[in-house]
């Protein structure tokens, strides 16, 4: 049956649908019912009797595409088949990486279940029990495809093109589109254009693919979002305008450096990153000083970029725009002990020690760090504050915001219609939390950069019944939020479809065991404990299977053996002609 009624029962419930109680169902379809998928098959078992059944699902365009392909998939051993065949595709994806440390709860993340969720769930399904959309999201899936570089490179080159083909010809993009047809909303909000040359430059950093620069790409055109609106959904039209992948990231480039407020900060608009603060700036006065940081790390990334593609007067700019953007963030974002997070439309700042809400908000912090544009004694200072007044010990949290939005007469926007101490409203966000652990990475700050993702952990959470009870969302994938608000503190919610999972993964393999890929060479930079001896990894290149064990002893250099010879430098050329090759790496005298 396809109707939800003759399954359920009048009245009923799924605890004991109707359809238990019948003997056959009545094939019931068609317009005006509400819409399920219910197959029945009665079977006879004798005492010690075993039967099995496959149910099989698909679709075709028409009765007799459907019927031919129902009848050539008949049989157990086609359902065997097609589970063999999908269990072989998933050992062959996250074995690319794989890793073994002291820490079992990091190795079950960091060899299969993050970047399951995030090409399963996040890519490929784009939905989940909080939200089913379906949508692709072009500042969302760019972010989880960088995450699958080293898995899944083909699959990033193809969505850097695909993104670029839903730029306009203005330089925006659209926020979301539901494929096939590629409806979806037009809006003004302020970062989702600069994910796509922050993608491209990832990219290329790790493969040396420098082709996907000259893939050209059509634009799509439409109506300009008013001042009135947040944005509109529609249709957009094809462009006659096109592009190679570079020229799209270079438009999208000058879009960020042009809009620019009264202190030479990029614009808000109806949000950056977090969507929640949509009236901070809707008036386009008011300033973004996390896009700030994230347009600085964006066009100083693009300068190498530029230069490979042969294009000097462009990486002069990107050189020129960045360090404005450096002086002017250094000279109006510092508050005294942090960085803002913005300034409203009216001139009032928000993330500031005036602030009785929101009075500093996490990613302003993390990012001034990441970014390269804090002097090293504000980084300090500014992951200091974070460190004291954001993480929860207690609760194994990391808040997003202190204090949450509540009776502000400020509008920051929807963000404040979250319970304080949510979500996005001063609960833990765990796309930021993680941001914030890879910021003490990359200050060198070990200890802290373990206890944070430590915190993020969901394994963390469940390991016992007490803290199950508390935390009551999956152990094995990363939850997008968690509550910091009572009688709820600590719970986990947004489990699945949540963009975290992307990041957390390159904080593990990345920020932490220091996977370094440039091209066809590797090499490993960990940030580790210092209680830690040795921890193995593998990584496979193409044909290839390069398997290193990282050591630390009393002697004073580090040192790398490839196959028991001495390497020049602490790289690793990689060669793909099928050899498995051993690689100990040595990195010295631990600290302390």
């Amino acid at each position: 049956t396809c109707d939800r009624l003759e399954f359920i029962g009048r009245n009923g419930s799924l605890h004991a649908p109707a359809a238990l109680r019948r003997e056959r169902l009545d094939s019931r379809l068609g317009a005006g019912l509400d819409p399920c998928a219910a197959i029945q098959v009665p079977l006879l078992l004798a005492a010690g009797d075993r039967s099995e059944t496959t149910f099989r699902l698909g679709a075709g365009r028409n009765r007799k595409e459907t019927l031919a392909l129902a009848r050539s998939r008949q049989g157990a051993h086609e359902a065997i088949d097609a589970l063999d065949a999908v269990r072989i595709h998933w050992r062959n994806v996250l074995a690319t990486v794989q890793v073994r440390t002291p820490d079992p709860a990091l190795d079950a993340l960091a060899n299969g279940w993050l970047v399951y969720q995030t090409l399963g769930c996040r890519y490929l399904a784009r939905s989940g029990y909080y939200q089913s959309g379906g949508a692709f999201g072009f500042r969302d899936q760019l972010q989880d495809a960088l995450a699958l570089v080293h898995a899944r490179p083909d699959l990033t080159r193809e969505h850097l093109l695909l993104c670029a083909a839903h730029q306009f010809t203005e330089g925006d993009v659209m926020h979301w589109w539901h494929p096939p047809q590629g409806r979806g909303v037009r809006t003004r909000c302020s970062d989702d254009y600069l994910w796509l040359p922050q993608g491209a430059c990832r990219y290329l950093e790790v493969t040396g693919d420098a082709s996907v620069l000259d893939e050209v790409v059509g634009y799509i055109e439409g109506r300009a979002v008013t001042p009135e609106e947040e944005g509109y959904y529609d249709m957009p039209t094809p462009s006659t305008q096109r592009g190679t992948l570079y020229a799209h990231c270079v438009l999208a480039l000058e879009r960020g450096c042009r809009l620019l407020g009264e202190r030479g900060l990029p614009l808000m608009g109806s949000g950056d990153w977090n969507d929640g603060m949509n009236r901070v700036g809707d008036q386009q006065r008011g300033e973004s000083v996390w896009l700030g940081f994230f347009l600085h790390d964006t066009l100083r990334r693009f300068i190498g970029l530029a230069n490979a593609h042969g294009d000097a007067s462009r990486a002069e700019w990107c050189q020129q725009q960045a360090e404005s953007l450096r002086q002017n963030l250094e000279q109006h974002a510092w508050d005294g002990a942090w960085y803002r997070r913005a300034w409203f439309d009216n001139g009032a700042p928000l993330g500031s020690s005036q602030n009785e809400e929101c009075r500093i908000d996490s990613i302003s912090q993390s990012w001034s760090v990441l970014s390269g544009v804090a002097a090293p004694e504000r980084a300090s200072q500014a992951l200091d504050s974070l460190y004291t007044h954001l993480v929860r010990k207690d609760a194994k949290l990391i808040q997003l915001l202190d204090p949450p939005f509540d009776q502000t007469p400020e509008d920051p926007g929807y963000i404040r219609g979250y319970v304080p101490g949510v979500r996005e409203n001063g609960g833990q966000y765990t796309h930021a939390a993680v941001w914030a652990a890879m910021a003490f990475a990359q200050q060198g700050d070990a200890v802290r950069a373990w206890e944070l993702a430590g915190m993020i952990n969901p394994l963390s959470h469940t390991l016992d019944p007490e803290a199950i009870q508390t935390y009551r969302v999956e152990p094995y994938v990363l939850a997008a939020d968690v509550y910091a608000v009572p009688p709820h503190v600590g719970r986990g919610g947004w489990t699945w479809y949540t963009g975290s999972a992307g990041w957390m993964y390159r904080l593990l393999v990345e920020s932490l065991l220091g996977i370094r890929r440039q091209g066809d060479r590797l090499s490993l930079a960990p940030c580790l404990p210092d209680h830690w001896p040795s921890f193995e990894l593998s990584y496979r290149f193409g044909r290839s299977f390069y398997e290193f064990v990282v050591t630390r002893t009393a002697q004073d250099q580090p040192t790398l053996h490839v196959d028991g010879v001495l390497q020049p430098d602490l790289t690793v050329l990689l060669r793909d002609d099928g050899h498995h090759y051993r690689v100990a790496l040595d990195l010295g005298a631990a600290p302390g």
